[in-house]
């Protein structure tokens, strides 16, 4: 059973094909995709290829994604989860990302922390990972505000309309919060 979490503004929930629509508004904008490593979607058939991509990857145990719902409305303005999830290696990587109207509202710190909070107690990981471009500067500082280390730069790791770029590689290791 999906695992639905909550925390004092938001609903942590399960995506379902009802959400094709909100997927589809947060992931054809460009300003949310700059620093994803996937192209900016371009119609609703990607969108649905997308939720039924989630729903598989949770079903097979290779990755986590939650629809992040603000408590009182039913459309969700992101998703955060986990993916590249090893249960046997106790190891996953977080992901995730909100609709710019929603952006410097303390969303995705909240969601973050809960979802870092399930990973470790629930799902018994004991290292979360993060890739995240040099230049997304926002979730450069988010990670480290919330206790993750930066290990190293990984040279030309994304491409994103056919150009390589650098991440920073980062982990939160549970017996080191």
């Amino acid at each position: 059973m999906f695992p639905t979490l909550e925390t004092e503004r938001l609903i942590l929930r399960e995506i379902t094909k009802g959400d094709t629509n909100a997927i589809f508004t947060c992931f054809s904008n460009e300003f949310v995709t700059r620093f994803y490593g996937q192209e900016t979607l371009l119609n609703i058939e990607q969108a649905e290829a997308m939720v039924n991509f989630f729903e598989t990857n949770y079903k097979q145990k290779r990755g986590i994604r939650w629809g992040i719902e603000m408590k009182g409305y039913s459309e969700i303005i992101g998703t955060i989860g986990f993916n590249a999830w090893s249960p046997k290696h106790k190891r996953a990587e977080i992901g995730y990302e909100i609709h710019p109207d929603h952006w410097g509202k303390g969303y995705a710190f909240e969601a973050l922390s809960k979802v870092i909070q399930h990973g470790f107690e629930e799902m018994r990981l004991t290292r979360i990972g993060a890739i995240v471009f040099i230049d997304n500067i926002a979730s450069n500082k988010l990670l480290s505000k919330i206790g993750f280390r930066k290990e190293g730069i990984l040279r030309e790791y994304m491409y994103q309309n056919n150009q390589s770029y650098d991440t920073y590689v980062y982990s939160l290791l549970k017996n080191k919060r």
